[in-house]
């Protein structure tokens, strides 16, 4: 029998999670039940959502219960099919059902092929997985981005701000970066961000998104909340579009309330729209959004950068890194022996 290693939940975090809050452990790999595929892991998802899926808090989705393994997402190999549509060796992606482990039993329904003659494995959790289209149904649908805006994005060098940078450029609008070192200012820059904005330089963070939006900001893509959210909320431009895609910056505080300044008279003055964004409420168009990141990379005007981990034992370590800001592009964790 295979052995299976996996990380369940075993306490809900305090603050920031720690790696205490899991437990690594083995056991038997699934029996692959008809219409199933058993699927070895290459490589490992962690993204900010997780924070939420950890907390006994309502949330928009289903939690993870003690001693249930953690939720995630995968890049995998088939190692045995039940469902006529794959065969051993196939590449396949699932965006959530695999969890933080290296075997699983997954339907057909929950997993898409990969072409890897296409893009490099990482590409197929970032750009072709949830975070390409969270960027792109984020500026272009529910933030109305049209060219010659100013495009205002938080933890621009992580996934999601890596994409929505370039394709705010592809839509012709001037793209500002908020990130928090030189390193990922520097990437910023390289991927055509027009200009960026260091939060923890910075002695005035107000100050220096007004000197970098003197226009105002017309769409904020908003993933981190906190100071930034209050630093971009008062530079609205007329019209505004805010689109309130995660809170990164409060996992430390998730459980507590979310106290600081109130913008209504900015809203008001900006005639300003905020909206909450998830991915899933664009499921009807995956497809068409998927194509068109598709023929944009294969005109080489997308390009990411990763930032990989190495084994199954690091998974909750990259997960910390995650949320204090210490990855460069995607975070993911590539399993040893493959």
């Amino acid at each position: 029998m295979l052995k299976n290693r996996q990380w369940r939940l075993v306490s809900f975090p305090s603050g920031r999670p720690e790696t205490s809050n899991w437990e690594l452990v083995e056991t038997e790999a699934p029996q692959v039940a008809p219409g199933h595929l058993l699927v070895k892991a290459l490589y490992l998802d962690v993204a900010p959502y997780m924070r939420g899926r950890i907390s006994p808090q309502r949330n928009y989705a289903a939690g993870v219960g003690l001693g249930e393994v953690m939720v995630g997402g995968a890049i995998g190999r088939v190692l045995e099919s039940r469902s006529a549509g794959f065969a051993p060796g196939d590449l396949v992606v699932t965006d959530f059902a695999f969890g933080w482990q290296e075997y699983a039993l997954l339907s057909p329904r929950d997993v898409r092929r990969i072409d890897p003659d296409l893009a490099p494995l990482p590409y197929w959790l970032d750009l072709f997985g949830l975070n390409g289209l969270t960027a792109y149904f984020a500026l272009f649908a529910a933030g109305a981005m049209k060219a010659g805006d100013t495009v205002l994005i938080s933890a621009a060098a992580g996934s999601v701000g890596q994409i929505s940078g370039q394709l705010a450029k592809i839509a012709g609008c001037r793209a500002i970066a908020v990130t928090s070192s030189p390193e990922k200012a520097a990437w910023c820059r390289e991927i055509g961000y027009d200009a960026v904005v260091d939060y923890r330089a910075a002695a005035d963070l107000h100050a220096a998104v007004a000197q970098a939006c003197p226009q105002g900001v017309d769409v904020f893509l908003d993933n981190t909340a906190g100071r930034i959210h209050d630093a971009a909320m008062q530079n609205l431009a007329p019209g505004a579009r805010v689109v309130v895609v995660g809170t990164a910056s409060l996992a430390d505080t998730f459980d507590a309330p979310d106290i600081g300044p109130r913008f209504l008279r900015q809203i008001l003055v900006a005639r300003a729209t905020v909206r909450g964004f998830l991915c899933s409420d664009h499921a009807a168009g995956y497809e068409g959004g998927r194509g068109r990141l598709r023929r944009w990379y294969e005109a080489g005007r997308l390009q990411s950068k990763f930032d990989i981990a190495r084994g199954i034992e690091g998974v909750p370590d990259a997960f910390l890194r995650l949320l204090t800001s210490r990855n460069l592009g995607k975070q993911l964790v590539k399993l040893d022996g493959d």
